[in-house]
C-alpha cells in the first residue's frame, strides 16, 4: 500500500496540482492537510474523475483534513477529531481504517511564537493526541500517523540548527511533546531510509527560502512496528514545490509491503 502525505495550503487552489500528484505518483490513500474549505467545498468530483473518493473533515477558510483514497479502497470506522472536541473545535485530525491498517492524518497546530497562547495551545493539543492513542489504539497493531506535524525533531532536519534553535517548529518544548507521541511506539519511516541531514519538506515562501533551500522537515510518515518492518520505502517528493503557485510542502510518500 502507498501511502502519501501533502499539506497543500488550500485544497480548491492546488485542486490541480493534487490531481498531477494523483497521477503520477498514484498513492492507494493521500492524506491531504491545510484544506481551507468546508466539506462541501472540496472538489470532489475532480477527484472522482482521477479515481479517488475523498474522505474529508472539513472548515471553512482554515485548517481541514481529508484522505483521497483509491476507487475500491474505503475506509472504515472513520473519526474525525478528538472525542471530547466541541462543535467549534478546529479540524485537525482525521482517522480511518483502510483494510488491516489503521491511518491517522493530522494537521498539528503551528504555535505561532514560543511562549504565545497559541504555542501552550499547540503543546496542549500535542499531550490530547499521545492521550487518545492512549486510550483508542494498540501499538502491537499496524498504526500509521501521518501529517504536517509542524515540528523538526533534529538538527538534521532544519537548515541552520542553531539560527532556529529554541524558535517556534524547532524548540524543546515542541520537540519533547513530540518525542512522548512517538514513543507511545512509532518509528520515523523517513529516517528509516535516510539518515542523511539536508533534507526537507517544508519551505517558506519568503526570502526565496526554496530556491536557497532553507528548509525543514516538518511532514513525517511515522508507523508502528507491525507497519514500519514492512515500510519498502519513504521519500520527499520535491517536484510539486517546483510547480507554479505551489504549496510551501512537499508531499512525502511511503510503501508498505502489507
Amino acid at each position: 500500500m502507498k501511502i502519501a502525505t501533502w499539506n497543500v495550503n488550500s485544497v480548491r487552489t492546488r485542486a490541480d496540482h493534487i490531481r498531477a500528484f494523483l497521477a503520477d505518483a498514484a498513492p492507494d490513500v493521500l492524506a491531504l492537510q491545510e484544506l481551507k474549505a468546508e466539506a462541501g467545498q472540496v472538489p470532489v468530483d475532480a477527484f472522482a474523475e482521477a479515481g479517488y473518493g475523498a474522505t474529508v473533515f472539513g472548515q471553512k477558510t482554515y485548517n481541514g483534513v481529508a484522505f483521497l483514497h483509491r476507487d475500491g479502497l474505503e475506509p472504515a470506522e472513520v473519526r474525525r477529531g478528538f472525542p471530547d472536541d466541541g462543535d467549534d473545535a478546529p479540524a485537525r485530525l482525521i482517522a480511518a481504517r483502510f483494510g488491516g491498517l489503521q491511518l491517522i492524518n493530522i494537521y498539528l497546530p503551528n504555535g505561532s511564537e514560543v511562549g504565545s497562547d497559541k504555542y501552550a495551545y499547540k503543546l496542549d493539543w500535542m499531550a490530547r493526541l499521545r492521550t487518545w492513542l492512549d486510550a483508542e489504539f494498540d501499538p502491537a497493531e499496524p498504526v500509521v500517523l501521518v501529517g504536517d506535524f509542524n515540528v523538526a525533531p533534529e538538527d538534521r532536519d532544519v537548515h541552520d540548527p542553531e539560527a532556529l534553535r529554541g524558535r517556534i517548529l524547532f524548540s524543546d518544548a515542541e520537540k519533547e511533546a513530540l518525542e512522548r507521541i512517538r514513543a507511545w511506539g512509532f518509528t520515523d519511516c523517513f529516517r528509516a531510509h535516510h539518515a542523511e541531514a539536508g533534507l526537507y519538506s517544508w519551505w517558506d515562501y519568503r526570502m526565496n527560502q526554496f530556491r536557497r533551500d532553507m528548509g525543514l522537515r516538518i511532514d513525517h510518515v511515522w508507523a508502528t512496528p507491525a507497519a514500519a518492518e514492512a515500510c519498502a520505502a519513504c521519500d520527499i517528493v520535491v517536484e510539486p514545490r517546483r510547480w507554479e503557485r505551489p504549496s510551501d510542502h512537499a508531499p512525502v510518500v511511503a510503501e508498505f509491503e502489507l
